[in-house]
């Protein structure tokens, strides 16, 4: 691992099996990640950014691949290959927010108990008094009245369950928390509040994010470094700012392209994407995006692309990246 790394993702890949077909959900991603970043991926419905995360935090277990983390100790461990009870000890470093706030919170406990669960999981022996103390102090921590907490879920709006949700992967003091699309179910609104209470929240405790998103504002707006994802592979990576003002793959100037102008008096030339996304069951031959792809050439159609460093930091599975002059995030009348 580099050594101001505090997670490191090599080769991923996870295949689901289903009546002899296999799907190709994550395919060969590659990343890394310093504490106190957050790193945001993106793309389309389907191109696999759920799935990573969740091999992340090994709630799915990946085909293949390494997956390194850094623990508070300073100890080096693969994911992937520690024992059940190793990974119950460091679990508690790596916590998961879920899209729907509604449905990853169990409607027959109060908010108290719910944020207390990690509690009674990881500590048995804590009294139920500091349990109590732990869950509403963090509840204060994320803006939720004490008062409300012996409440169920059902009473709450959703970005109050959102903020319950957001506590109860705090309570354990987490180092990394991957953030699944944690925000795409609440109001534009509401978002901006959750976006800014997770910024402060990172500010306050040194947390590391992984925010999974297809938001690209949303993720201009929070992330340090950008992974873009189609298919299942990860076609470019940067800082934030390098990927939306110089994207180096076509992919990603479609999609800043897309992005809505909340100005009325600018008109974003937008770049439509011809034909659906090819089935992970039968992928294309060559690159997984030539089909799409109005840049496409013959050696696309029957050459993978090689994910590699184009300039520092800035990683592109594309063979012509550095001859595409390609348009990033700009207004244009």
């Amino acid at each position: 691992m580099e050594n101001n790394a505090i997670l490191e993702v090599k080769n991923v890949h996870k295949r689901f099996t289903s009546k002899n077909v296999v799907v190709k959900a994550v395919t060969d991603v590659s990343f890394s990640v310093e504490k106190g970043q957050t790193i945001g991926i993106v793309g389309e419905s389907g191109c696999g950014k759920t799935t990573l995360g969740r091999c992340i935090v090994r709630a799915y277990e990946a085909s293949e691949g390494e997956v390194y983390y850094r623990t508070e100790a300073g100890e080096e461990v693969d994911f992937l290959k520690i024992d059940k009870k190793k990974m119950k000890e460091i679990r508690k470093e790596i916590q998961m927010i879920f899209q729907d706030p509604y449905s990853s919170l169990d409607p027959r406990m109060t908010v108290l108990d719910i944020i207390k669960e990690p509690l009674k999981a990881n500590y048995p022996k804590m009294s139920k008094a500091e349990m109590d103390k732990k869950a509403i102090e963090m509840a204060v921590k994320v803006g939720l009245n004490p008062s409300y907490l012996m409440r169920y879920p059902h009473a709450f709006s959703g970005g109050q369950r959102q903020r319950i949700g957001i506590a109860r992967a705090l309570v354990l003091n987490p180092r990394i928390i991957v953030c699944d699309e944690a925000v795409s179910a609440l109001d534009v609104s509401i978002q901006a509040q959750v976006i800014n209470l997770l910024k402060d929240l990172q500010k306050e405790f040194g947390l590391t994010y992984l925010f999974i998103s297809h938001d690209l504002s949303v993720v201009e707006h929070i992330s340090d470094r950008v992974g873009v994802m189609y298919l299942g592979k990860m076609v470019e990576y940067g800082e934030t700012e390098q990927i939306f003002a110089h994207p180096k793959h076509p992919y990603t100037e479609a999609l800043m392209s897309a992005v809505p102008v909340a100005d009325p008096t600018f008109r974003q030339e937008r770049i439509p994407l011809k034909g659906e996304i090819p089935n992970p069951a039968n992928p294309p031959s060559g690159c997984y995006f030539h089909t799409r792809c109005r840049y496409c050439r013959q050696k696309c159609k029957e050459v993978a692309p090689e994910y590699k460093e184009i300039e520092p930091g800035h990683f592109v599975a594309c063979h012509y990246a550095k001859e595409l002059n390609l348009r990033g995030f700009e207004y244009t009348e």
